[in-house]
């Protein structure tokens, strides 16, 4: 099995961009998911601003995996959504400018049935964003974890093909009670990145939490051998949300999955 394309979320860590960097390079990992809710805003990062971060990255051998861009909502609610749709694009266009391929965000929720206004407002909103995508050089990839792998790749087969890549994120997906190796199984061919985290469900609670790498349910190993089925080749990225020591616990995590 070829070595893992290893990566950071560098919204886990919790520190300023430049030490977030230096602590990323120092773990000699190849890349670093970037959050443009954050310093890296497309609104507040110019031209001169981007050539300035990528000079940056390459100073310290890094190149960004990917752009997260978390909304408050999804793509399916009707409040301010042509705003969220614009700052969607910003985000891919800043993907672009950046060298990545990819941005990474939860569409919302995926409707039971595939017909009504819910299922045509969503499906609208992602066709959208999809045609701009691949227009600029970056897609959308949905995260998992608020349906089910099967929900999901319905969404998927209802839009344009090249329209929406998939962000396999195994914590998500035990969290709300669902299966990572089901998820691959619908979502293979279209799962482009990969965020490492783990996590338990008490279904007597039916809730679950987040955990470190390697302490729950996901089965790494075997999610391995799972995508490598469909030949994945993207980036392992840690990310971790409730770390009460990110440093330290990303840094473990990483020792886990090259032990792996």
């Amino acid at each position: 099995m070829p070595s893992l394309r290893l990566a950071v979320q560098l919204r886990s860590l919790r520190l300023p961009l430049k030490k977030a960097l230096q602590v990323a390079n120092g773990w000699r990992v190849s890349g670093v998911e970037i959050d443009a809710r954050g310093e890296t805003n497309p609104r507040d990062l110019s031209q001169t601003g981007r050539r300035q971060l990528r000079k940056l990255l390459d100073d310290f051998g890094l190149r960004v995996a990917a752009v997260g861009f978390r909304t408050r909502r999804g793509y399916d609610v009707p409040d301010q959504l042509e705003r969220r749709i614009e700052a969607t694009k910003a985000a891919l266009q800043l993907a672009y400018d950046l060298g990545a391929s990819l941005v990474v965000n939860q569409v919302g929720r995926v409707p039971e049935k595939s017909e009504g206004p819910a299922w045509a407002l969503l499906t609208e909103a992602l066709g959208e964003l999809g045609c701009y995508g691949q227009r600029v050089g970056a897609l959308l990839a949905a995260e998992t974890g608020s349906e089910s792998g099967g929900d999901l790749r319905r969404l998927i087969d209802a839009l344009p093909p090249g329209s929406l890549a998939v962000t396999l994120n195994p914590g998500n997906l035990i969290v709300n009670g669902f299966s990572p190796a089901e998820a691959i199984a619908e979502l293979g061919s279209h799962i482009q990145y990969v965020h490492a985290k783990d996590g338990v469900h008490d279904r007597a609670r039916g809730r679950g939490v987040e955990v470190e790498l390697g302490r729950g349910s996901a089965d790494f190993p075997a999610l391995l051998g799972a995508l490598e089925e469909y030949d994945y080749r993207g980036y392992w990225t840690i990310e971790r949300e409730n770390a009460a020591d990110p440093v330290r616990e990303i840094g473990q995590a990483l020792s886990y999955l090259r032990s792996v």
